[in-house]
């Protein structure tokens, strides 16, 4: 009995490429970026492999109306450095949210996807826009909506 392992190509992964539209208005950061991690790595389709770059497009809207719970509000940190000594800058994530509204939704799916090349390619198909305006129109992406349970998602529109 000689079966095969099914190992796909760039060509597949290529011809399945769908776009998907999420609404983050009053969903959790954490929780969204884990939901969006997913689809932009492809682990919802069947024919996922961890060495490719397998996920869809993901359009996120309203990311300036994402929220954190507890006291991340004042208390969640960005830090960057320029890596002069005394030059590390320190941004409270209310402020963050203020002046690059994006900003937040980027950083935490982006350290939910590999840190290598390939998490770089998978990141660029991440298109997060502040609000609910988007000029994906033409691409028809389908419109997924956060279950009640916060952790799995569900088609709306086809």
């Amino acid at each position: 009995m000689s079966t095969r392992t099914y190992t796909p190509t760039a060509a597949d992964a290529e011809a399945g490429r769908a776009w998907y539209i999420i609404d983050a208005k009053g969903q959790t950061l954490g929780r969204l970026a884990t939901l969006v991690a997913q689809y932009l790595r492809g682990k919802h389709k069947p024919t996922f492999a961890p060495h490719m770059d397998m996920g869809d497009y993901v359009v996120v809207i309203n990311a300036s109306q994402v929220v954190v719970t507890g006291a991340k509000n004042e208390d969640k940190m960005y830090y960057r450095h320029s890596g002069r000594m005394g030059n590390l800058k320190t941004i409270p994530y209310n402020e963050m949210i203020k002046k690059h509204p994006t900003f937040p939704v980027e950083d935490a799916v982006r350290g939910m996807l590999p840190h290598n090349s390939l998490g770089v390619q998978m990141l660029a198909k991440l298109k997060v826009y502040a609000g609910p305006k988007h000029p994906h129109v033409a691409q028809k992406p389908v419109e997924l909506r956060i279950n009640s349970d916060n952790e799995t998602l569900e088609v709306v529109s086809k």
